[in-house]
């Protein structure tokens, strides 16, 4: 295992072989710049630059406040950049004082293009379906062919540490009476985001199997809906206002190459997907979540268990010519597992509500109330026996004005 010379960082979830990438700023420095989490301190990139990346294109990208330098420059640079890194951190004679995690403010660590949501667990839509269409069947006939997924509004991704205003749009009341108010039944919804880099042109594809060529990294996100505008809206064209409010990330991005340790079998699909859909090495990743409201944690859904990979997500956005760039995002949808203690979302584990949560201080949740704090954090496996902590997304849900 490799040691580094930053004091505590080997035991961490944040050692040399993890390095999630942020954009911060602190004591030393007013103005955002790049920077890497090596235990409970974070390396400045910019001030490093020299040491870590010969003159060019990806020294430059050093020196830029956030990830948007070094997304484009395509993976042989990013692998480049991190033997670099963990080469450098390694060194004794490198050794010299980081700024400690607890002095930085975070801010935006890319510059967000595009945004997807997709719908890619099986057990969150079969949920969903059997609350929303009892009478029929839970999954609708295109649901095992395609990632189903909406474009979101990228303007309104947001790093954690970010709190959310309580939506206000427009409801059917249980008596049928539409009506305009802020939202009653505010909910959350636990996924995996992937930040795009090596960018396509428009009319190309990305092929299912090139998913690691063109995504950097990935974080947590809590995409916030309000499930009675979106049930009043969403017919027949899918999620709207109920959805594009806000959705939080977390913001250190940890790269795709840390997690290969986590790598496991995706759930077997059938039937089996169209060519464009198949993967040569098919796989997902073992990453542990946790759901905490007001403290309690609530839920914990693994990663492994969504039924559309990664990489199909990716082919299936790209597959009618639509381009890539930079800072392209796109989430999973909400990670359910088989259990209830394993799903994302308030409205599986109250079963619509009518099941309320009880939490640690007393008193019960459906929905969330003005003043709840949610936590979504997250652990894998990494390299040489080690334990990754992904980038927690914490918010806490404001009153609408």
């Amino acid at each position: 295992m490799q040691t580094s010379w930053v004091p505590g960082a080997d035991q961490s979830g944040h050692s040399v072989h993890h390095l999630p990438y942020g954009s911060f700023t602190s004591p030393r420095n007013s103005e955002p710049r790049l920077g890497v989490r090596i235990g409970d301190r974070v390396l400045d990139l910019c001030d490093n630059a020299e040491d870590l990346a010969p003159e060019g294109p990806l020294r430059a990208a050093l020196r830029r406040p956030n990830l948007q330098g070094l997304l484009p420059l395509g993976r042989e640079s990013w692998d480049e950049l991190r033997t670099s890194l963990q080469r450098f951190l390694t060194d004794p004679a490198k050794a010299h004082d980081l700024v400690d995690v607890s002095q930085v403010s975070l801010h935006a660590a890319f510059e967000p293009a595009d945004y997807v949501d997709y719908y890619a667990s099986e057990h969150h839509a079969t949920n969903l379906g059997r609350l929303f269409r009892p009478d029929s069947a839970p999954l609708m006939p295109n649901w095992k062919h395609l990632p189903v997924g909406y474009h979101g509004r990228a303007g309104t991704l947001v790093p954690s540490g970010v709190n959310i205003k309580r939506p206000s749009g427009q409801r059917r009341t249980p008596d049928g009476e539409i009506v305009f108010g802020p939202s009653a039944r505010l909910d959350i919804e636990a996924e995996m985001g992937f930040v795009v880099g090596a960018p396509t042109a428009l009319g190309d594809t990305a092929s299912v199997d090139s998913f690691a060529d063109h995504v950097f990294g990935l974080c947590l996100v809590n995409d916030w809906s309000a499930r009675d505008i979106q049930a009043w809206e969403y017919q027949p064209l899918g999620p709207y206002l109920g959805k594009s409010f806000a959705t939080s990330y977390g913001a250190w991005i940890t790269p795709l190459a840390a997690l290969e340790a986590a790598k496991t079998e995706a759930p077997e699909q059938d039937p089996r997907p169209l060519p464009y859909l198949t993967e040569k090495d098919r796989y997902s990743y073992d990453i542990e979540l946790a759901v905490t409201l007001n403290g309690t944690t609530v839920s914990r859904p693994n990663y492994r268990d969504m039924y559309w990979t990664p990489a199909q997500m990716l082919a299936h956005m790209t597959v009618n010519g639509a381009s890539l760039r930079p800072g392209d995002f796109y989430a999973s949808g909400t990670i359910s597992g088989p259990e209830r203690s394993q799903v994302g979302a308030f409205i599986e584990l109250t079963w619509g509500g009518k099941e309320p949560m009880k939490l640690d201080d007393g008193t019960e949740r459906t929905f969330l109330k003005d003043g709840d704090i949610v936590s979504i954090t997250a652990t894998a496996r990494g390299a040489a026996g080690t334990t990754l902590e992904l980038a927690e997304v914490t918010a806490g849900v404001l009153p609408a004005d």
